[in-house]
Formats: C-alpha cells, sequence, structure tokens
C-alpha cells in the first residue's frame, strides 16, 4: 500500500481498493442490513462500538440496543451527544473561509490521510451507495465504515438512502466518498469531533473522525450539496418547509429558516395543546400568568422539508417566487420538547410502530423493548440530554408533499431568552415581525444561533450560525454565499419575510407556540398584503415591523406579546438595552461581509445597518 496509489486514486479505484486489501468487506443493501449490521444479530445485550488504541486502552465510543423499533444508540462521553459547530477542517486549496487542517494541526493532512487509509484496511468494513441530493442536483456517493459503527452508516442510508448494488443506474457516477475512522479523535484530535472535507476537480472525499451523525452523515454531506452549488450557482437551503392548508382550503407555503434549534422541525409540527385543548401561548416567568388562545380547529400541514432544501435552477418557474424540493430521503428531528407521553401524539405514535427500522439517538432504551421519544438519557443525574434525537424516512411523515413546492412565505427562526426590567436580553422579539427583503437578507447573513441551544456543543450568549444558517457546514467563502442569496432574493420579489422567536417573548416562556401560532395566522390571512394601519416600524430597527394587533378566528391575541416594551415587566428602558444587544451583535457579524467581491446592493444594505438606518432606509434598498 504505496502512498502515491492510496492518495490519488479516484473514489471508483478506492472501492476496489478497499475490496481488495481490506480485512473483510460487507457490502449493504438495504437499511435492514445495516440493523443487522449495527447489532451484530444480537437481539438481546448492548452491543459496544469500541476500540483499542495504540497505547493498549480499549475506548467505548457508543453503545447500541436493538429495539423492536429500531437502534438505540447511545454516547458514554456526553461531548458526542451534540454537533460541536468547530468540527469541519478543510484539507484542500479551494478558496475557503474556514481553517484549513495543516493550520489548525500543524501538519499536512496528506499523511494523516494514509493513515486513515491503512487503518480501514485492518478492520472488518462495510459499505454502501447512497445518493446525496436528487438526481441531477447532487452527487452518487458511497460510505466505508468500520462494521462495527452499522448504526452509523444506519443513520446515513435512512437519511440519504440506500441503493442496492445490484441496481445501480447505468448512469450511476461515483462521485463522493465518506469515510468513518473513529479512534483518530483520540489518538490526534484530542477527542474532538473532526471532519476533514478535501474538495478535489471531480470529487469530493469525506473524512469523519466521530460516531456522532450530525457534522458527517448530516451536515457533511450538506457541505457537499453545498459546494456543488457553489459551482454552479445554486443554494441549498437551511429549512424546513411545509404546505398548509387552511379550514377553508387556501394553501400558503411556507419555509421556516434559521441556526439549529431555531425551529425548523417544529414549524411541521401541530400546535402542544394543553389537557383542555387550549393552546398556552406563554407564561409570565415573573408574575406566573398563563395566557392561552381557544382555537378549535388548526390548519392541515403538507410537509416539504425538514432541514435542506435544494433551490436548483432547474426548478425555477420564473413566477417571482422561490421553488424547491427535498435534498433528504430521511429527517433527523430532535425530541426534546417532548417530555412525556401525549405531547406529540402523531410523532409518538410514528416512531413507536414505524413501518421500517428507525435510529434513536440520546433515548433511553433497553434491548428487546420500545425506544420511546420522550425517554431521554441524562447528562448527568437529574440533568436530561438536551438533544435526543430520532432519524424517520420521509415518506413515513403523514401527509408528506413530495415534488416541487413554490414558497409564499419565508421565515427566520430565533431562539430568544427571557427579557425582565432586572435582567435585560436580547429576548425582546414580538410574536411576529415583518421584514423588508433587505433586512431579512441581514438576518440570515448573521443567522444567530441564540438562546440554550440544544443542538450543539456551544451555547453561550448571542452567537452567529452565519449566512444563511448554513455556514458551518460550507468549505467555501461566506461572502460567496452571501451573494448567491442576495441574487435568489431579488429574482423572487414576490416572497414575503417574517422572524418568529422561540422559547420566549419579552417575560413569558412560549416554546415554540409564537411559530405555531403564526403558522395559523398568516394561512388564514393567505396572500394579501398588511396594509399600514395593520403594521408599525417595531421600536429595534433590525426586527423590521411589528404588528399592531393580530386576530385568529374572531381573538385577539394580547398586544404585549406582539410589541414587547408594552409588558409591565420589561418596559421601553429595558427593551431598550436588549436592542442595542441585538445591533451591537449585527455590527460585529457584518463588517467581515465586506470584501470587494461583495454584491455592491450588499454593501448599501450592510452600511445602512452599521449607520443604523431605519425600516424605511431598507425598504428603499430592495
Amino acid at each position: 500500500m504505496g502512498n502515491t496509489i492510496t492518495k490519488t486514486l479516484s473514489v471508483t479505484e478506492r472501492v476496489e481498493f478497499f475490496r481488495k486489501h481490506a480485512k473483510s468487506l460487507t457490502v449493504a443493501s438495504s437499511v435492514e442490513e445495516l440493523v443487522e449490521l449495527a447489532t451484530r444479530g444480537d437481539k438481546k445485550n448492548i452491543t459496544e462500538v469500541a476500540y483499542d488504541l495504540p497505547d493498549g486502552t480499549r475506548f467505548v465510543e457508543a453503545e447500541v440496543v436493538r429495539v423492536k423499533n429500531g437502534i438505540a444508540a447511545n454516547y458514554p462521553d456526553t461531548y458526542l451527544r451534540r454537533r460541536d459547530p468547530d468540527s469541519m477542517v478543510i484539507a484542500d486549496e479551494y478558496p475557503t473561509d474556514k481553517r484549513r487542517f495543516a493550520d489548525r494541526f500543524g501538519y499536512d493532512f496528506g499523511d494523516l490521510k494514509q493513515e486513515t487509509f491503512d487503518w480501514l484496511c485492518e478492520q472488518d468494513l462495510a459499505m454502501f451507495y447512497f445518493h446525496a441530493g436528487k438526481p441531477g442536483m447532487g452527487y452518487d456517493g458511497v460510505a466505508i465504515i468500520p462494521a462495527n459503527a452499522g448504526f452509523f452508516g444506519l443513520g446515513l442510508a435512512l437519511l440519504q438512502g440506500i441503493i442496492d448494488p445490484a441496481q445501480l443506474p447505468e448512469n450511476f457516477n461515483l462521485r463522493v466518498a465518506i469515510y468513518v475512522a473513529p479512534p483518530f479523535r483520540h489518538t490526534h484530535f484530542d477527542k474532538r469531533q473532526v471532519v476533514v472535507h478535501e474538495r478535489q476537480e471531480d470529487q469530493y472525499e469525506m473524512f469523519s473522525y466521530n460516531l456522532y451523525p450530525g457534522p458527517s452523515a448530516k451536515k457533511g454531506v450538506y457541505g457537499m450539496l453545498i459546494h456543488l452549488g457553489n459551482i454552479d450557482n445554486w443554494v441549498t437551503a437551511h429549512c424546513a418547509t411545509v404546505r398548509v392548508v387552511t379550514p377553508y382550503d387556501n394553501v400558503v407555503t411556507l419555509m421556516h429558516e434559521g441556526a439549529s434549534g431555531g425551529g425548523k422541525s417544529e414549524i411541521l409540527q401541530q400546535p402542544h395543546r394543553q389537557v383542555d385543548g387550549s393552546l398556552r401561548l406563554g407564561e409570565n416567568v415573573v408574575t406566573k400568568e398563563k395566557l392561552t388562545l381557544e382555537l378549535p380547529t388548526t390548519c392541515e400541514l403538507q410537509p416539504v422539508t425538514d432541514d435542506m432544501a435544494l433551490c436548483h435552477n432547474s426548478l425555477n418557474k420564473n413566477d417571482g417566487k422561490l421553488s424547491l424540493m427535498d435534498a433528504e430521503e430521511g429527517w433527523f428531528l430532535r425530541v426534546d420538547h417532548i417530555k412525556e407521553y401525549g405531547t406529540d401524539p402523531q410523532l409518538e405514535r410514528i416512531t413507536a410502530k414505524p413501518s421500517e427500522p428507525l435510529l434513536f439517538l440520546n433515548i433511553d432504551a433497553v434491548p428487546g423493548g420500545r425506544a420511546l421519544i420522550w425517554d431521554h438519557i441524562e447528562d448527568a443525574p437529574g440533568v436530561a440530554c438536551p438533544n435526543p434525537r430520532v432519524i424517520v424516512p420521509r415518506t413515513a411523515m403523514p401527509g408528506v408533499y413530495d415534488g416541487v413546492v413554490t414558497v409564499d412565505i419565508r421565515s427566520m427562526g430565533i431562539r430568544t431568552p427571557p427579557c425582565t426590567r432586572e435582567n435585560p436580553t436580547y429576548g425582546i422579539v414580538g410574536l411576529m415581525h415583518l421584514l423588508p427583503p433587505a433586512l431579512a437578507w441581514l438576518w440570515r447573513l448573521v443567522a444567530p444561533r441564540g438562546h440554550a441551544n440544544p443542538s450543539i456543543t456551544d451555547t453561550k450568549g448571542l452567537t452567529s450560525e452565519g449566512v444563511g444558517s448554513y455556514w458551518p457546514f460550507t468549505a467555501g467563502r461566506r461572502v460567496t454565499q452571501a451573494n448567491l442569496i442576495l441574487d435568489q432574493m431579488e429574482s423572487t420579489p414576490k416572497v414575503k419575510y417574517v422572524l418568529l422567536p422561540n422559547q420566549h417573548i419579552g417575560a413569558y416562556k412560549t416554546s415554540f407556540m409564537p411559530q405555531w401560532v403564526s403558522r395559523e395566522f398568516l394561512a388564514r390571512r393567505g396572500h394579501a398584503d398588511f396594509n399600514e394601519t395593520q403594521i408599525s416600524a417595531a421600536r429595534c430597527s433590525v426586527l423590521g415591523y411589528a404588528l399592531n394587533n393580530m386576530r385568529i378566528e374572531g381573538k385577539y391575541l394580547p398586544k404585549e406579546l406582539l410589541r414587547v416594551e408594552l409588558q409591565d415587566e420589561v418596559g421601553k428602558e429595558a427593551y431598550d438595552e436588549g436592542a442595542q444587544i441585538l445591533v451591537n451583535f449585527f455590527k460585529s457579524e457584518l463588517p467581515k461581509f465586506m470584501l470587494d467581491y461583495l454584491n455592491p446592493k450588499g454593501k448599501k444594505i450592510i452600511e445602512c445597518c452599521l449607520d443604523d438606518g431605519s425600516v424605511r432606509d431598507y425598504e428603499s434598498l430592495m
């Protein structure tokens, strides 16, 4: 196994190399085969996914159990239970704003690449074929993993699909590969999650040195699609999309974007009801007052995408709106908000008795039992893991809509902390704000992660997930993506933009109720525009317009949920302090985009923010 041979092979040649030189190689053709591989056929005991390190120690990366509804995998190392947003490193010479491997670790990746291949050849391996994206809008790929990491392969197969090698289409063009080598996080990376991306002229290789699917099987594949769109000038948006059908049979399509934890999966869910059937709008953290809404009938939901949407040029209908379709075959659902039986009966039913095996992560389950999505493992005694997950095939979701949709409204989600006079914060976002397109573009550039993010390891303060909220998964340059998003928004002038908070509105704890209620409101309004009597400029300019009132089924919502400064527990002074936090955040994040190749209109929009422009100023720019 000479260096020049293994390091310069095409992906197709690499597959043949492993067929010949690996200790053994199992080629999986179905989800069921990966389930068997994950537990080695053992349905009664816990299977340890463990590796021997060169120093003689043995490290258990995951514990896997076979359950009636699939596979449940848990990580003894609590750090592996969430995605590390700093996991991506770049091992090529193509343009990038991310850290290159040599700069971060002090040596050339080529040597480690060879070590990785050598280690893999010493293992019992498994591999399978998949397609990243959709035919004509993605890549044909292969995953090569240690056979004992079958649960990881199961996750990738559920997310991207698995192709029977006996049925590979004639035009199958193998251009991407995922290699998995878990022990290297101990021997080379100080136990950190590291995923190395190597872009090449006509292929893309990715090396995952950990077994949490988030940064590799999920977001790693996302990075591949972003790279392809970067070449051909289209965007893979970080969003959930849903067709909302009102009780009067009107249809409005809503695209909800935002950083991890921003409510993408939740926008596909029905509002969680109290025992009496009412909706709890919020509970005041100071006075304990509860605000409720009676809403006997909610809209029908037809989910389209959960996290990744192909906004390919070939889908464009030139009607002033955005067209997209799902980039995935399965959805990586976070269920931290489902804490007891009956919270979300539909999802509970789907996951308890699925049509095919599912993968559960960070869920407490016993061999031969049934994994239940409200039984979260604990990070510490009495402290539940904040990131329990289940991967569900999109075909298992009731009412799922296949094919291309046209987007009417693009919403941006942000997790907000409580805001009070005693503790002013950026939790000043009302239940819904309308954004002019120029301001909506800025929100996508900064894409705040927000309060108590359950999905990633870095959750302190107001931090940025970046352009389009998919910057952590992007191997290229941020300004290139900023330009693509701006071009996309300019070419779709009939799309409306809103901002939706979750978790808190001022002093009220709300969970995801703001986006559920706003979705019901927007769908009932249909395609009607807002006039000047219905909205007013928000007190904080980056929040665009606030609603003067909101009425659903004849009931007006409390105005203090629409304009946070009206809350007695907040007031104008605390609101303004919170507004300054938000504005300062924008001003700290936007200058990095002011490079000479930024779209000139984009420069004017950023300058408007840096100069404390008004919402009217933003409207005049785009």
